[in-house]
This record gives structure tokens, sequence and C-alpha cells, in this order.
């Protein structure tokens, strides 16, 4: 995955909350890597309602 790509939220990994339950299934677009939690790479997402939101790379797909 890379910056400027279009992806979709397929879930995530914590309980993080009702807002970003509210984002699964929804696609956005990243804005920029960023070292997470153990060294993992995350990525931040802006969505089109102006919301950003970081995610790990296994809970996003790809959209073409």
């Amino acid at each position: 995955m890379q910056v400027g790509q279009k992806v979709r939220v397929r879930g995530f990994k914590d309980g993080s909350g009702k807002a970003i339950s509210n984002k699964i299934g929804e696609v956005g677009v990243i804005k920029e890597e960023k070292m997470m939690d153990g060294g993992k790479w995350g990525f931040i997402v802006d969505f089109p309602d102006s919301s950003k939101s970081w995610f790990f790379a296994d809970e996003l797909e790809s959209v073409a």
C-alpha cells in the first residue's frame, strides 16, 4: 500500500470505539505512512467526510 492509494476498511483489531467501527466498508485515500505499535507500519486514511484515522495494512484492502 502506498500514499495516494484508494482503500476500503475491512475491519480493525482493537476496540477503538463506535467512530471507527462506522468506517468499516468505507473507502478513503491513504495520506501518509506512520510507524505504529511494535514497529509495524500503519496508514493514515482520509475519508470523503473529511475525517481521518489510522489503520494497520491488514485492516485495509485496495480499491481499483
